[in-house]
């Protein structure tokens, strides 16, 4: 049987330290995966002279799935954000985010499930039409939604829906103010879900969806919606079931994909041994389950869940006093 190839991404601040973390316990589990390891973020800046270096993006296209630790974009000089860049590069249409309550964490709610489908190419996003007069008192950008992108994201929101057995796709929009953008990703989301019998489809204008997730995160399923409304929903859902470092992120293409912690890169703790490395753990499940390895995608979901559930060398966050070492110790024992 063939080697599978992996592109791994360490990253910038605490990147190194919860990916190694995760290759760990993806070795323990048996996966034998080989790790190609490439730079993006500050560390590419340093070492290369790029954030991006085009020998990282041939890898990417190469082994066609990359695990990401988290990269820093240096804000406000005039660099384009990695994360952008690689999703419009590879064609990730589809940004997967789950959240999941586990017993043990700090979460304001128990027995949350929400999958958030968000666009990831268009919208907001896109980059178009960004400008900023000369004299600094006006600026403008384009938001581009296409009937190819819409039906193309809101398709395989309901097919992950049928796959995995949820009942409710909710389209989130904001078509009585966007008429033209909103209104065509509106059109297109009802026209997809007559085609999906079998799953209740609902629509809610994106401030009501804030403010539902809030006062009854239950009555949410799966969500799908475009570019930036998902981002912000996203992270709004992570806040549900304990934070960024409970929510893993999927970017999903054609061909290709990149399996990634959502939380930044918290350089005020990186190489203290104090990071959580449940987000990209989690990721790496979801990474598991797209190559058809869903036995040792559970097996690691078993075991994080029990680690938590019984507070067995937790991090800080988690309410623990432990570091990313004994957490990580703690899962694989478990394995």
């Amino acid at each position: 049987m063939t080697q599978q190839h992996i592109t791994v991404i360490r990253g910038d601040g605490i990147g190194p330290d919860i990916i190694d973390a995760t290759t760990k316990i993806l070795d323990k589990v048996g996966c034998n995966f080989a790790y190609d390891y490439a730079d993006a973020g500050l560390v590419a800046l340093e070492n290369h002279g790029e954030l991006l270096p085009q020998s990282t993006l041939d890898l990417i296209e190469k082994n066609k799935v990359t695990l990401k630790g988290p990269l820093t974009t240096p804000v406000g000089e005039g660099f384009t954000s990695i994360n952008v860049s690689l999703r419009k590069q590879f064609k990730l249409y589809a940004n997967i985010r789950p959240v999941l309550s586990l017993k043990g964490t700090k979460a304001r709610y128990e027995d949350i499930d929400i999958i958030t489908v968000r666009e990831n190419t268009q919208g907001m996003y896109s980059g178009l039409g960004q400008v900023v007069s000369e004299d600094g008192t006006e600026a403008e950008a384009m938001s581009k939604i296409t009937r190819e992108g819409a039906e193309q994201i809101v398709t395989f929101a309901y097919e992950l829906a049928r796959r995995e057995g949820r009942k409710k796709v909710t389209a989130v929009h904001k078509a009585n103010i966007l008429k033209s953008t909103s209104g065509l990703f509106l059109k297109v989301a009802r026209e997809v879900g007559e085609r999906y019998p079998d799953i209740e489809s609902t629509e809610m204008i994106v401030d009501n969806t804030c403010m539902q997730l809030v006062m009854n995160p239950h009555q949410f399923d799966v969500i799908v919606t475009t570019n930036l409304f998902g981002d912000i929903i996203s992270d709004l859902c992570a806040g549900l079931v304990g934070g960024l470092g409970m929510a893993p992120g999927a970017n999903i293409g054609h061909d290709c994909a990149i399996f990634e912690a959502v939380h930044g890169s918290a350089p005020d703790i990186a190489g203290k041994n104090l990071a959580n490395p449940t987000s990209v753990i989690l990721a790496s499940i979801q990474m598991l389950e797209y190559l058809n390895m869903g036995d040792k995608a559970e097996k690691i979901r078993s075991a994080l869940k029990e680690v938590i559930e019984s507070g067995d060398r937790t991090t800080r966050d988690l309410g623990g006093q432990h570091g990313t070492t004994e957490f990580t110790e703690a899962l694989l024992e478990r394995l």
